[in-house]
């Protein structure tokens, strides 16, 4: 029987031994190859087997003898009690690795995650206004109060600390915020950032902590009654200024102000009295043909002669801006919104024409809500349309008591 090998190196032998394995004894080797470089090897035996686990490298200024006998007694011990050495080992190197990833992500606050999605995602937004919306929103209510912090650790106290100040009074800006916070939050789930429930989500979270909208006190879009159109288109074409004819034939097309403003010729057949505004454009996403009124033509012959890319320029030449019409109607002191002119014509188009829902709603670029309905009516009604707002066109004309005539433009001004 083979004598058992106990402590057979020494510090020299460690230092001048040749290539191979050389045995210390208790399952300790010392592994010389042929490069010259040197290391410690433990050799086990677990459940039938017999298994290598490296030590480290050998040497004066590495692991000496003594160290690597003290490394493999304390390995013998933990096989001794049925431990597996090489599996303990990885399970410690997958832990480092993840300790090490959760420090990282710890540092990822939810500015970044929010900024990274919206670079990632702007390119399919409509316009430039829903794009400076989300940087303006998130700028003003949520950064300073979570910019910095880890989107890991954002919880529900701190979607209640940014929502409460602004619920009551702003509910349309809280709400659209509450829904961008969301959408962070989602976005941040999904990278494997943070993990658990969202704490902006509405239904069955903050539904039950803050108040429905519909139970506050809401701003609306003012709008003045249908009676009152004709009187006030006459009163509209005393005024000579672009910002009057844009608001004429906002009222005319029953378009929104951004589809009307956002115009530019390209978009206009004069000889078809088709203005066709592209998807891109839309609220719905979807093309919408607009059928021209014989006024609306006569106001856009007018414009067309400032020689400028858009249907209504400014005086610079630039569109002009959202608020021209706006204070147009401040300073005609008209206690209505440009928005509600389009519920002056639904209620109108409702209560004194025999046109089917359907053809009012589509005026309005309006989505169909019944998915049915919606799969079976694949044309936009255009021709019923083209009559719907001629008819309307003949009503606003009939309540001023003028004839159809477009005064020259003197300034851009409103």
């Amino acid at each position: 029987m083979p004598r058992k090998l106990s402590n057979a190196l020494t510090a020299m032998t460690v230092k001048s031994a040749k290539p191979g394995r050389h045995a210390d004894g208790g399952g300790l080797y010392l592994l010389v190859k042929e490069s010259g470089s040197r290391s410690w090897v433990y050799r086990f035996m677990l459940k039938g087997k017999s298994r290598d686990i490296g030590l480290g490298t050998a040497g004066h200024d590495a692991i000496s003898l003594s160290s690597a006998r003290d490394l493999a007694a304390a390995l013998r011990l933990k096989v001794k009690a049925g431990i597996d050495p090489l599996a303990e080992r990885q399970r410690e190197a997958e832990e480092a690795v993840a300790a090490a990833q959760a420090a990282e992500i710890s540092r990822i606050t939810f500015r970044q995650v929010a900024e990274s999605y919206i670079k990632a995602n702007e390119g399919g937004w409509r316009n430039g206004k829903h794009r400076q919306q989300w940087r303006n929103t998130l700028s003003t209510y949520v950064y300073p109060i979570i910019g910095d912090l880890s989107v890991a650790s954002i919880g529900t106290p701190h979607v209640l600390k940014i929502l409460e100040p602004i619920w009551q009074d702003k509910p349309e800006t809280a709400s659209r915020l509450r829904g961008r916070i969301e959408i962070v939050l989602d976005a941040a789930k999904a990278r494997g950032y943070r993990e658990g429930d969202n704490p902006a989500r509405w239904r069955g979270h903050i539904a039950q902590i803050l108040p429905k909208r519909a139970k506050l006190q809401r701003g609306h879009h003012k709008a003045m009654t249908y009676t009152e159109i004709g009187a006030f288109i006459a009163e509209l074409r005393e005024r000579e200024a672009m910002a009057a004819l844009a608001l004429e034939f906002v009222i005319l097309t029953a378009a929104r102000t951004s589809e009307a403003l956002g115009a530019t010729w390209r978009e206009v057949d004069m000889d078809k009295a088709i203005w066709i505004i592209p998807a891109e454009r839309m609220k719905a996403g979807k093309e919408h043909r607009v059928p021209l009124s014989a006024r609306a033509i006569e106001i856009l012959k007018i414009t067309k002669a400032q020689g400028k890319d858009w249907l209504f320029p400014a005086e610079k030449g630039r569109a002009l801006s959202g608020m021209a019409m706006s204070m147009l109607l401040r300073r005609m002191k008209v206690d209505c919104t440009v928005h509600g002119f389009r519920s002056a014509f639904r209620d109108w188009s409702a209560e004194c024409t025999a046109y089917a829902h359907e053809v009012c709603e589509m005026a309005l670029a309006h989505t169909i809500g019944n998915k049915s309905e919606a799969a079976y009516r694949r044309g936009d009604l255009f021709e019923k349309r083209r009559r719907l707002m001629a008819d309307w066109a003949a009503f606003c004309e009939a309540g001023t008591g003028t004839e159809s005539n477009v005064s020259p433009i003197r300034g851009s001004a409103g």
